[in-house]
């Protein structure tokens, strides 16, 4: 298994580490490009300076633009600039228009090369805002939706465990509940799919949907948690084909008219992604409902 990660800025950065630290058993390698030629060094000999006798970490290289597609698995943490501390709103939709441009490069590259075989068997996407970015990826890449999967919501269920360990009033969340949606508005927390309370959940969704802002608000951007729970534990749960969080291609779900990408407790199966089959609740439903057609929107 060889995992190539474009963009090293902060997200990129952690990714990198958690991958390192995770990896051993089911990652031979990664592959690091950024456009940083010293990022890029600098992080081959940090990464390669992480070792411990008899340890099987995956070795990490520098990889050229040119081999940029020779992978498994490539994760697309590549950003034209993230908004400022100040920055007010949903912050991860602000970089719709400049991020697409750079992910619809990749993808008609992607496209490019289809015909030679030299394309990652999969594509996950980090960059905000994720869903949006993955139906770009789709349509200029030409590939089949199975193998593109956005890499946003990892981090908002550990969120929601983190209040509910907090807050006896969100306890239910710890024995099944679940986040779906969008990695930003639109999001949903249900605090129980077997027992699910409309108010608590509702209370929930806004701390979990606002805390990267809390972070923010400390003076920091928030992107450790994000790397790691979206990205670096999403990934390895996908590679043991075990049930996570992420974007999954969906075609008229929850009684709704349309296609895209929507965050989903899922798996990977025999090539295909598995969603899991839950009796939503009426108000559940309706959520969900709201939060598909919103996105189809944008």
């Amino acid at each position: 298994m060889r995992i190539n990660i474009m963009a090293l800025g902060d997200v990129g950065q952690n990714l990198l580490l958690g991958l390192k630290l995770l990896g051993p058993g089911l990652v031979d390698e990664i592959g690091i490009y950024d456009i940083n030629s010293k990022q890029i060094e600098r992080l081959e000999m940090e990464m390669g300076q992480i070792a411990y006798n008899g340890a099987a970490f995956p070795r990490v290289v520098i990889t050229e633009e040119e081999e940029l597609l020779d992978c498994d698995i490539l994760v697309f943490c590549a950003t034209k600039g993230v908004p400022a501390l100040d920055a007010k709103g949903d912050v991860r939709m602000a970089q719709l228009e400049a991020n697409g441009e750079l992910i619809r490069t990749l993808g008609e590259r992607v496209k490019a090369e289809t015909a030679h075989g030299r394309i990652p068997e999969y594509i996950y996407v980090m960059s905000d805002p994720v869903d949006q970015l993955c139906n770009i990826l789709l349509e200029s890449s030409g590939l089949d939706a199975t193998r593109i999967r956005g890499l946003g919501l990892g981090v908002m269920n550990a969120r929601a465990i983190y209040y509910a360990e907090r807050d006896d009033r969100f306890l239910s969340y710890l024995v099944d509940g679940r986040v779906y949606g969008p990695h930003g508005e639109g999001l949903i927390v249900a605090n129980s799919i077997s027992n699910y309370d409309d108010e608590i959940s509702k209370e929930l969704t806004e701390l979990v949907k606002h805390a990267n802002m809390k972070v923010r608000e400390l003076g920091y951007k928030p992107f450790i948690a994000p790397a790691i729970s979206s990205g670096a534990l999403s990934i390895i749960e996908n590679i043991k084909g075990n049930w996570t969080y992420g974007s999954v291609y969906l075609e008229n779900p929850f009684g709704c008219t349309g296609s895209s990408y929507f965050g989903m407790y899922s798996r990977l199966s025999d090539g295909k992604w598995e969603i899991e089959e839950v009796n939503y609740s009426p108000e559940l439903l309706e959520r969900l409902q709201e939060s598909f057609t919103r996105g189809l929107e944008l």
